[in-house]
């Protein structure tokens, strides 16, 4: 099966199981997504009307970061996930999600994958 994924995206967001992560201060999410479809047609066709748009997935991770506030990125993810296999094309999709800036020593995250 094909890819089309986005790595690294940075966005801002208020997520945590901490009162302030949620409520006053934003902090940086890195995200890695990746949706499994066949890409033949779009192959076939060079139309990207013919596979999933990458871009596609950066608009639904901003607006699921941005315009939520959930305890656990663990929701995050499983959020952005669900959104992308709203497209019936997509067979699976993998959600990586990071917290760079929350400790001086490590990156914690979770990643997911879910399929139909």
């Amino acid at each position: 099966m094909d890819k089309v994924f986005i790595e690294g995206l940075r966005l801002s967001g208020k997520h945590g199981v901490a009162e302030h992560e949620r409520t006053t201060t934003t902090q940086d999410f890195m995200l890695d997504v990746a949706a499994e479809l066949d890409t033949g047609p779009a192959a076939k066709s060079d139309d990207i009307a013919d596979t999933v748009d990458y871009m596609h997935f950066c608009e639904i991770a901003k607006d699921v970061v941005s315009n939520n506030s959930f305890y656990l990125i663990e929701k995050v993810a499983q959020t952005i996930a669900d959104r992308i296999l709203e497209d019936a094309r997509v067979t699976s999709v993998s959600i990586t999600i990071r917290k760079p800036d929350l400790l001086d020593n490590g990156v914690p995250g979770i990643s997911i994958i879910r399929s139909r």
